[in-house]
């Protein structure tokens, strides 16, 4: 994944939208949203989910729900320090180090700002954990891993993850190294959500219409969305098997709910549903920012130049273990 990340900034291929305030906006209280032709709020517009707050809560902080304003500033000082790629130790920085760092702090758009004082994004469980996976799943997971372990060198680029080859990053989509935005278009029958990050987007019917059969399984699974009041909800079902979040495939259920709560506010809440990953239910809830900037193209696969490191350096790692047996 690093190394389609570094083949991607060294061709200037990546989307720049231009950084605007990553700070929450602080909202009138009497603020109404605008309308579409239709009736609904207008939901419109690129939308920034930059954000330093993590998913979960950390174990350091245990029952606390809540930074006061000191320990939120304290939080976002060090951690941007931890984070920084241009740090240098007293005594240097290694080679090897310096190489994992990839490119400079100036590639990287992780978010310098928590999106408000909570302590994690997760609101439910009241800990701010996801909660924990059953048995059957846990069992999955380490025959995947064991699987991988035995497997040696890639084979092929079939056997890579789906981002690392230019394919999708999935939903539902969470802050990264860089590119954490959406935009949302908005009609009658129909909202489209496009992640210029390789390219996905998600045409979802506001009609009425059913899933489609449980046998047709994608990526992105099935979306539909409806109104609830003035909050967009979109139901996803039908994952494949081959997509993952936090354990959870093929049976992955997500419920996502966007409301404008102000001018420049956007806010996101997404319940994951997976009763044979998760012995319960999870919700975690992300305000964004409006971005005013233009999204431009996020050209992922010219020649996919990465990818065909990876698998020369695989090929490399054959010969050594063919040279090793005597073959």
């Amino acid at each position: 994944m690093r190394i389609l990340l570094i083949a991607c900034l060294s061709l200037g291929v990546v989307l720049l939208v231009p950084l605007a305030g990553q700070a929450q906006a602080v909202e009138p209280a009497d603020w109404t949203p605008p309308r579409t032709p239709d009736g609904h709020p207008d939901l419109q517009g690129v939308w920034d989910y930059r954000t330093m707050t993590p998913l979960e809560r950390p174990t350091s902080l245990a029952d606390k729900a809540f930074f006061t304003a000191e320990e939120a500033a304290t939080y976002e000082r060090e951690s941007v320090a931890r984070r920084d790629k241009d740090r240098r130790t007293e005594d240097g920085l290694s080679a090897q180090a310096d190489v994992a760092a990839a490119y400079n702090e100036f590639w990287w758009d992780y978010g310098k700002k928590l999106s408000d004082l909570r302590t994690s994004l997760i609101v439910d469980p009241p800990d701010g954990r996801i909660p924990a996976q059953t048995e059957e799943a846990v069992a999955a997971t380490a025959a995947r891993r064991e699987a991988r372990r035995g497997r040696g060198p890639t084979p092929g680029p079939e056997n890579r993850g789906l981002w690392e080859r230019c394919l999708t990053l999935g939903v539902p989509r969470l802050s990264g190294a860089y590119n954490n935005n959406f935009q949302l278009f908005q009609a009658a029958d129909h909202v489209v959500i496009l992640n210029e990050m390789i390219h996905d987007a998600r045409i979802i019917p506001l009609d009425g219409r059913p899933h489609v059969d449980p046998k047709v399984r994608q990526w992105l699974g099935n979306s539909r969305g409806r109104w609830d009041g003035d909050t967009l909800v979109v139901e996803t079902t039908n994952f494949s098997d081959r997509t993952s979040f936090r354990g959870a495939q093929e049976n992955l259920h997500l419920t996502e709910r966007f409301t404008r709560i102000g001018p420049s506010t956007l806010l996101y809440e997404v319940t994951v549903e997976d009763p044979t990953t998760f012995e319960r239910p999870w919700t975690f809830a992300l305000p964004m920012n409006r971005n005013d900037g233009l999204v431009y193209e996020y050209a992922c696969h010219e020649g996919n130049y990465g990818m065909v490191n990876l698998l020369l350096g695989a090929r490399a790692e054959d010969a050594v273990l063919a040279a090793a047996d005597g073959r």
